[in-house]
């Protein structure tokens, strides 16, 4: 057996073994060297590991087990120091391992401006899991800020993920628009506006000057003299290929490795994949020329004929949740027309730029889903005249009627790139098909098309529509987990209709395949459980989530944050002491919250029973900063004190919160009141909002500010303090009593439809006073403060089970 030796456990060599050892398992024995600790991981997704939606485990692309499979030799966290091709060595740090066939897939770095003070601690790149774990930890400190330079993809993800952090985050961006490369100026300006709508500020031609820091990183200073105070900068300027192993080897290189078609170098038995590749004067960084490269090396290892060619490629992407798409030259020239399509109430912009009566390149934003039938026009020449008056509103309207809306993906050829995070083409997904995989799980299993970030999954689903024809089934609603074959809403609906009153009902007559459910539904039934029998069932703490059941958020650390309820974002001086004294009597960092709340940071396990009791001393109640449940109703000052208030916004505030706490929902509720149309509560993007006019209440549902950013949806206007409490009590019991576990009422109005929950919270008036009346039954439960009653009943069991440090004798 022939020995491979492969330098980089990144994603290209990682699907070169994959492409290997399905063509022939037993034709080497592999070493895998990799600097990194681990082996390949979906360096795309580390995003979303920065923002804290995914761990690290969920990226991971090749797991110990996969290895151990397939006899592989893992030489993690171990550089090589050097490759002799004469005597056919590669030499690591713990020694040498002899080779047949060597395999460069040593990728890029990133390109870190020497300006002074760039290798100051706290400056990083946004690389790997080390850089992505240095940021998760500067953003740990109460109040951080970040300075992110670079406008591009990368850093604008890194941006987004620390801004879902917490942090104050600014992008300095040296060109005039964001993202130059692949956007027009008209895009690029979108995608500064709603990242600025998310609380990221964002400064254009900006110059790094220097960075300034006493042993570590502390301020940006640019080129005009502004300042930019942080606590971490994240440089996300581009990246270079790393050929220094390569060059100090002998093996000739360009701006990257020469490689010929079937991915040769210049030395014998030597190969190169990834982005450490030259080929024909190209470099390459997106995923789908780097697993074509992948497919043609294993191809040319195991004996088989293929060659690399390089194709013209669209950029589809989804950054911090605007969808994006360009292709082709959208440059202004001569002789060169512009189709414009504006929506500015949807946030959507179309440029399709045409030359010689083809359309030769096209920016999407906002609405990307005409992306790749747009790049199958630009790629194949097609020509246009007879389409051009509709040709903007993409295939399903040519010819002034409406199209079958699967032509599109019909006609898109297979080598159409449909999952860009996996570089999956749409001849992958339709191989896996034939062969098999006539559901959206098979396919994900098959070949990872939409198993990332599950943008290209109702295209995905599209493909299998046109390839299946009538056997397709349509996707049936998933069911909560393994345990079980029902769905969220079947469930809820036979706990009414059958009266399940306990978990061991929904266990035995819903027929659950597990003893006791899982970490997924147990948390869920346990939720539905007690929104529908308040009174008969008692809510399960061993169902929750550890921060539900130590009623406090766990941190990085171990430690808790502890966080008092304010009513309405009131407080008076004996409360401000008190939170004062804990503080200092636990040690613990204050942070003032956006929801208008004072959070006690760093608090021990230990001593969760002693601080809850100094802020009951004082007259405080937990705030439910870790609940599903309400949180906090955001308030402004009012006709109390502002000129502009028109009506008592933080009473009304106030006397919803006080009626609303304690209550469990299916996901987080923060609502809003603000006194006047200026908003300074920001009540419009909130789970319930209400702004105050001359004329009452304008109660608004359904807003998000997070990684979904949305206006509320007027549900109904009102005179009176009472109807809104009502009609906003309503709404609540009606959010409680029918949407799935863990989503948000702006996810829940989407599926029902607004219309819906109108019916029967405005125009049903009977409905409205049944569904208070239960929201009132439940609370006479709930309605009370978790921290006295531990404190009372349960103090003992936060206490340490044994004092470690102590010797044997004490």
């Amino acid at each position: 057996m022939q020995k491979l030796v492969v330098i980089g456990a990144g994603m290209a060599s990682g699907r070169f073994l994959e492409h290997l050892f399905d063509a022939d398992p037993a034709a080497y024995e592999v070493t895998l060297f990799n600097a990194e600790p681990r082996g390949n991981y979906n360096r795309i997704m580390l995003s979303p590991v920065l923002s804290g939606e995914k761990s690290f485990a969920e990226i991971v692309t090749h797991d110990d087990d996969w290895y151990g499979e397939n006899n592989v030799t893992c030489r993690f966290g171990e550089k090589v120091l050097s490759v002799d091709t004469a005597r056919k060595v590669v030499v690591g740090e713990k020694g040498e391992v002899p080779y047949d066939k060597l395999v460069f897939g040593t990728g890029s770095s990133a390109f870190i401006i020497p300006c002074p003070g760039h290798d100051l601690p706290g400056v990083v790149a946004f690389r790997d899991l080390e850089d992505t774990d240095t940021m998760t930890e500067a953003s740990a400190k109460p109040g951080a800020k970040a300075v992110v330079i670079g406008g591009g993809l990368l850093g604008l993800e890194a941006a987004a993920a620390l801004r879902l952090r917490g942090m104050e985050v600014t992008v300095l961006h040296l060109m005039g628009h964001l993202m130059e490369r692949q956007l027009d100026p008209a895009a690029g300006y979108l995608l500064k506006k709603d990242l600025e709508r998310r609380g990221i500020t964002v400064m254009l031609e900006a110059s790094t000057d220097r960075i300034e820091g006493d042993g570590h990183v502390e301020k940006v200073v640019l080129k005009d003299g502004t300042e930019l105070p942080c606590d971490i900068v994240c440089m996300a300027v581009g990246i270079r290929p790393a050929v220094q192993l390569a060059q100090d080897s002998g093996i000739p290189c360009g701006r990257a490795i020469h490689v010929d078609a079937q991915m040769r170098t210049g030395v014998e038995d030597v190969y190169a994949v990834g982005e450490c590749v030259e080929f024909e004067g190209n470099l390459f960084g997106l995923v789908a020329p780097l697993y074509d490269q992948a497919k043609v090396l294993a191809k040319t290892l195991t004996g088989d004929e293929a060659s690399f060619a390089v194709k013209e490629l669209s950029t589809k992407l989804k950054v911090t949740g605007c969808d994006l798409f360009s292709a082709g030259d959208f440059a202004e020239g001569e002789g060169r027309e512009d189709i414009i399509f504006r929506d500015p109430a949807r946030g959507v912009y179309k440029r399709l730029v045409i030359e010689g009566g083809k359309l030769i390149g096209a920016v999407l934003y906002g609405d990307t889903a005409d992306g790749s039938w747009f790049f199958g026009l630009i790629k194949d020449g097609t020509d246009i005249d007879e389409m051009r008056d509709t040709l903007i509103f993409g295939p399903a309207f040519q010819g002034g009627g409406s199209a079958d809306p699967l032509s599109a993906v019909a006609a898109l050829p297979l080598d159409a790139e449909i999952c860009g995070c996996n570089g999956v083409c749409k001849g992958t997904i339709v191989q896996a098909i034939e062969g098999g995989a006539t559901d959206l799980g098979a396919v994900k299993a098959t070949t990872k098309a939409s198993a990332s970030c599950g943008t290209c999954t109702g295209l995905v689903e599209q493909i299998l529509q046109v390839t299946l024809g009538d056997s397709f089934e349509a996707p049936t609603v998933q069911p909560i987990c393994g345990c079980c074959d029902l769905s969220h809403e079947d469930v809820r609906r036979l706990i009414k209709t059958k009266e399940l009153k306990s978990q061991e009902a929904v266990w035995q007559e819903l027929g659950w395949k597990t003893r006791n459910g899982c970490h997924i539904c147990r948390p869920a039934v346990n939720f539905y459980l007690l929104a529908d029998w308040p009174v008969e069932y008692q809510d399960d703490p061993q169902s929750r989530f550890v921060n539900e059941r130590k009623h406090a958020n766990i941190q990085k650390d171990g430690t808790f944050s502890v966080m008092p309820r304010m009513w309405g974002g009131m407080t008076d001086p004996g409360e401000l002491r008190a939170i004062a004294d804990a503080a200092e009597k636990y040690g613990a960092a204050v942070k003032v919250t956006g929801g208008q709340r004072i959070d006690l940071l760093g608090v021990k396990g230990e001593d969760l029973p002693g601080i809850w009791s100094d802020l009951n001393d004082a007259g405080m109640v937990s705030g439910h900063a870790y609940s599903k449940g309400l949180r906090t109703v955001k308030t402004c000052v009012g006709s109390d004190w502002c000129r502009f208030g028109t009506q008592d916004s933080t009473g009304l505030g106030i006397k919803l919160e006080k009626l609303l706490w304690g209550s469990w929902t299916p996901h987080k509720v923060k609502l809003g009141v603000s006194g006047c149309p200026r908003n300074c509560a920001e009540a419009t993007c909130k789970d319930v909002g209400v702004i105050c006019v001359d004329s009452g209440y304008q109660i608004g549902v359904a807003g998000a500010a997070g990684m979904d950013v949305k206006e509320t949806e007027r549900l109904v206007d009102v005179a009176t303090e009472e109807e809104a409490i009502e009609m906003i009590t309503a709404f609540i019991q009606l959010y409680r009593e029918n949407a799935k576990y863990l989503d948000r009422p702006y996810k829940w109005v989407a599926k029902v439809g607004l219309d819906w929950v109108k019916e029967r919270v405005v125009e049903d008036a009977e409905e409205r006073r049944r569904l208070v009346e239960a929201f009132e039954l439940s609370q006479s439960i709930y309605r009370k403060d978790p921290w006295a009653e531990h404190v009372r009943e349960r103090a003992d069991r936060y206490a340490p089970l044994a004092d470690l440090t102590l010797e044997a004798a004490e």
